[in-house]
């Protein structure tokens, strides 16, 4: 499929809430601990490595708590007893130092995986991306590949092995998109666009969601990343283009309506240039029933 094993080491950025995503997002897995992709699993090496940094003096810690309340307790009459005793240099040090190698070594590493490792990076590949254009809708996902000319709601598929470089923009309030065992969560504000670079190393099927509460049909706001040969992919495309659904602008008006646990969709025809023109309707007075939710701040 090509070779997408280029220099990756540290990929940023971890998703918000990881940890507590980790055990619920995908597929029944730990689903950020079982990678499916070269950018998951250098996050997941990322996490590991900051978790036991963090450790190195959380295990002490935790020792020295049992160890002092064995020791000075009331029956020990052995123990050391110094009520003046309120200083010293060696514990100041191991105090003071310990945790300032093990920040200064976080910091290092956080800052090389944020430059070094930016989703709008591409990923080295022999092979041309497949290029696709995501937008959140309310409570569904719109996948739109715009060099095939097809789109589908709530069901991306990707051939396996190959970099998909996504431009993701929303249509509605502020949504999160993340695909747990692919990485790399980020996202979609209206009037906005933001970049993203992923790719599966093997054919399966990854959950992907919303992990930004965005109103009542939040909870259903889920989609199937289907990742297939080569073969399969070209013969999904096809079978796409002979669904009879055209997405010109009445059917996306019809998308545009809030509507919840949405089976997935395929349109054979996309109306051309159709995810700038999402963009574009934000960029001066945007339609009344569109507008963010309290407390949000639309940007350019």
């Amino acid at each position: 499929m090509g070779n997408t094993s280029g220099k990756r080491s540290w990929r940023g950025y971890l998703p918000q809430g990881a940890l507590a995503c980790a055990g619920s997002c995908g597929n029944g897995h730990w689903a950020l601990l079982d990678p499916m992709g070269p950018i998951g699993a250098d996050e997941k090496t990322l996490i590991l490595t900051a978790f036991g940094l963090m450790l190195i003096v959380v295990i002490p810690v935790i020792l020295m708590t049992f160890a002092f309340a064995w020791k000075y307790r009331a029956s020990n009459k052995a123990a050391t007893y110094a009520p003046k005793w309120d200083y010293s240099g060696k514990i100041e040090a191991i105090v003071w130092l310990v945790p300032t190698v093990i920040v200064a070594a976080l910091s290092v590493l956080v800052w090389k995986s944020s430059h070094e490792l930016s989703p709008y990076r591409p990923i080295a590949s022999t092979v041309q991306p497949v290029q696709v254009e995501a937008v959140s809708l309310d409570w569904k996902w719109l996948f739109i590949y715009p060099q095939l000319g097809i789109a589908s709601v709530n069901r991306l598929v990707i051939p396996a092995g190959v970099p998909v470089s996504f431009r993701i923009t929303s249509d509605s309030v502020m949504s999160s998109f993340f695909i747990p065992r692919l990485g790399s969560q980020i996202y979609a504000m209206a009037g906005m666009q933001t970049r993203l670079h992923l790719v599966a190393d093997h054919p399966g099927t990854y959950k992907g969601l919303n992990t930004q509460f965005s109103g009542a049909g939040f909870s259903g706001m889920y989609f199937d990343t289907v990742a297939t040969s080569q073969q399969g992919f070209d013969a999904w495309v096809k079978q796409v283009r002979q669904s009879p659904k055209n997405l010109d602008e009445a059917a996306f008006k019809q998308l545009e309506v809030a509507s919840q646990n949405n089976p997935p969709e395929f349109f054979s025809t996309v109306k051309p240039h159709l995810f700038d023109d999402i963009i574009q309707k934000y960029m001066a007075n945007p339609p009344r029933a569109k507008q963010q939710a309290p407390g949000m701040k639309m940007g350019v």
